[in-house]
């Protein structure tokens, strides 16, 4: 009598996992910097240790991808205007860790912040609470769950309000807070108006919030400026579009966010691979069930 062997789901599924090369464990993210502007801009990290030490300079159309650990949690930032001698030391006219290339320090306001907390659910933003420098985006790729676009592509630099602009040879450069300016509790959120029933919008992150709705425009603007993501790569640009995609690469293949790139199941090499694995489990899997 022939003897029929069962095999469980939980079983199949190790099995399938171990036939593929899937890891149980988090994966770190994968972090492309893109620095879309017509200057050149130098991207600050802290903390910096996996990050080429918290400071490098892109040109425009750089890009730069690095592994961020799950568990890291921290914020990114351009800095413009910067001069560097062969030590890394100097100065930038905005956003500005110190006198050094490589930071270890948060930057000076004003600059437009991302902040990232990884776990197995991730927490990321942008804000512009500390003021604004550059449009930054962050474009989660690969996640699962809401994983939206957070950011600011609009310039705020030529709307900015007089008493709020920086300039730079008659140029604004940048754009302070009303708290950094004024240092007035309303604008602060502090004091009575430290919580986010008394803390509400202003005259002035009105004007942020306009241009940029999925960024933080004051310190109590949870709701539609804080975004979560499951096991994502995240894509950082400086001065992108709306209408330019983004792209990472993930696992030596090509991603954008229009869904062009060497992504995509039926181009993959390893995904007919896969397939054959899967095709081959099955034949062994009625063969034993028959004749053993």
């Amino acid at each position: 009598m022939p003897i029929r062997l069962e095999l469980s789901p939980r079983f199949l599924l190790l099995f399938l996992t171990f036939l593929s090369g899937t890891k149980w464990s988090e994966s770190a993210r994968v972090f492309t910097i893109v620095n879309s502007c017509k200057q050149v801009i130098w991207p600050a990290i802290t903390p910096g240790e996996d990050f080429n030490g918290g400071g490098f300079e892109l040109k425009p159309g750089q890009s730069i991808v690095l592994n961020a650990p799950v568990g890291w949690s921290g914020r990114i930032w351009g800095r413009t205007g910067c001069t560097f001698d062969k030590t890394g030391t100097g100065t930038c006219e905005t956003g500005s860790c110190g006198s050094t290339l490589k930071c270890s320090a948060s930057g000076k306001p004003p600059a437009s912040l991302a902040e990232f907390t990884l776990a197995a659910l991730d927490f990321y933003d942008v804000s512009l609470v500390d003021g604004f420098n550059l449009p930054i985006s962050v474009t989660p790729m690969n996640g699962r769950g809401n994983c939206s676009v957070a950011g600011c592509i609009a310039d705020l630099r030529p709307r900015c309000p007089p008493e709020l602009a920086v300039k730079s040879n008659g140029k604004v450069i940048s754009c302070r807070s009303a708290c950094d300016v004024f240092d007035r509790d309303e604008y602060c959120c502090r004091g009575v108006y430290g919580n986010s029933a008394t803390c509400q919008p202003t005259y002035y992150s009105r004007i942020f919030k306009q241009a940029c709705p999925t960024a933080y425009s004051y310190a109590y603007d949870d709701p539609t400026s804080i975004f979560t993501c499951t096991g994502t790569d995240y894509i950082i640009s400086f001065c992108s579009s709306r209408k330019k995609p983004v792209c990472t690469n993930h696992d030596n293949k090509l991603i954008c966010s229009d869904g062009s790139g060497s992504s995509g199941f039926p181009r993959s090499s390893g995904f007919k691979i896969m397939i054959g694995k899967l095709w081959l489990l099955l034949v062994f899997i009625g063969v034993v069930s028959c004749y053993v």
